[in-house]
């Protein structure tokens, strides 16, 4: 019987151990891998830990041995030489991850974005009826269609409750119109003109409306 994992890799814990790095850091913190030697002064041992230099520049590392990485963690204060107001803000800050905030209605220039166009009543750029809630449009979008019918219908101008002998006729007033021979050879309306054939081939086979 053949051992291959069914899924091409091997999900037991004991091969996953095999395939990590060694050069990951332990329980303990330690770069296994590092060559570095411990920058205490005087001291040789394998600098396997590593600790900021400074609270300015945390991405930046001294490198210790055990012993003396626990003496550095030890005297290491990220608040040092930092003012009580200071302190203050960064709790302030870290509240909010670090993002700083602003309530609702407070931000500058708010309820001038009209009055920088010249406009002081916003509704009456609408008109006197920009109050009144619109009537629902007639003679357009009456029934669900497929989208490329739909669109179809808006290239041709015409309404679902056409039938298709009335979209025909329109069909065929579009490209009377459009067409080069119409218009003393001006191909100026190409593009338009194949739309509209292009709508009409949509129409002319669908089930959606009446002969």
């Amino acid at each position: 019987m053949s051992s291959r994992p069914p899924f091409e890799f091997d999900l037991r814990v004991s091969a996953d151990k095999k395939r990590r790095k060694t050069g990951r850091r332990g329980m303990s913190g330690a770069f296994e891998t590092s060559q570095k030697q411990c920058e205490y002064p005087g001291c040789s041992e394998q600098g396997a830990y590593r600790a900021p230099k400074s609270p300015d520049h945390l991405d930046e590392f001294f490198w210790f041995c055990k012993d003396h990485v626990r003496e550095y963690n030890l005297k290491w204060n990220f608040f040092q030489g930092t003012t009580d107001e200071e302190f203050q803000k960064f709790l302030d800050k870290d509240r909010v991850w670090g993002r700083a905030t602003q309530p609702f209605g407070k931000k500058p220039d708010e309820g001038r974005a009209w009055a920088r166009l010249g406009v002081d009543d916003p509704m009456a750029i609408l008109g006197e009826k920009a109050t009144l809630n619109p009537a629902k449009p007639t003679g357009h979008a009456t029934r669900k269609l497929p989208p490329t019918e739909r669109k179809a219908l808006e290239i041709l101008d015409a309404r679902d409750t056409m039938t298709k002998a009335e979209i025909r006729k329109q069909y065929k007033s579009l490209v009377k119109d459009l067409h080069p021979d119409m218009n003393g050879g001006d191909r100026s309306d190409e593009d338009r003109l194949q739309e509209v054939v292009w709508a009409w081939d949509q129409i002319k086979d669908s089930r959606y409306f009446r002969d």
